[in-house]
């Protein structure tokens, strides 16, 4: 059992949105051609889900700016701009991605009191999603990750999909995802590499 894992590919993270990622837009064609494909048994995605107050927020704490470097119940924590915020367009799906497509929504982030960069766990690793759950009940096998973005929400989810699911086949499909930073994008697939993750290109997926 094939699945694929497409991670916040909302406006938010796309140009025009709060937190965009550079080019994010412009991996939403390849993650179609990849779901037109026919390689994957199952479609799952992951989706930003921020209340209002979010404590992640900039705007939730006094003098502080977007991209401060702050703390959150403790932790050390980036203060981003208002992003993703519940039932506002910046929330929502890029208008272009294939949806339709998708057997499974995993929402995240709904605790104002943690981030959540994963799509299987809270940052403080204390709670854990529905997703790993319902990806073994569908006896996966083999599991693709892509999104937005590589430096963040996708490297922690794909290092999450290999310490959760040990069975599992992990792969990033480098090209169809985005990053925020040259520099991190690079530390990040080392570090997807390190822990097991297999760097992949959708050509070579479409190519099978």
């Amino acid at each position: 059992m094939k699945a694929l894992l497409i991670i916040d590919v909302q406006n938010g993270f796309c140009p025009g949105g709060n937190l965009p990622v550079p080019e994010g837009d412009t991996i939403v064609p390849i993650i179609n051609r990849l779901i037109a494909d026919g390689a994957y048994d199952l479609i799952t995605a992951s989706q930003d889900w921020h209340p209002a107050n979010h404590g992640s927020f900039a705007s939730q704490h006094a003098g502080a700016k977007p991209f401060d470097m702050g703390t959150l119940s403790g932790q050390p924590q980036v203060m981003w701009p208002d992003h993703c915020v519940q039932g506002t367009p910046d929330a929502d799906f890029h208008a272009d991605l294939n949806t339709d497509a998708f057997d499974y929504i995993q929402q995240k982030g709904e605790n104002p009191a943690v981030d959540s960069y994963s799509a299987f766990r809270d940052n403080d690793q204390a709670a854990i999603t529905g997703l790993a759950g319902y990806l073994r009940a569908q006896q996966v096998t083999e599991l693709d990750v892509c999104g937005l973005a590589t430096d963040y929400c996708v490297k922690f989810s794909a290092l999450d999909a290999r310490a959760l699911l040990p069975d599992v086949k992990i792969r990033f499909i480098e090209d169809a995802s985005r990053g925020i930073a040259a520099d991190g994008v690079k530390a990040a697939i080392a570090e997807m590499r390190q822990a097991g993750v297999a760097i992949v290109h959708s050509d070579e997926i479409l190519a099978d």
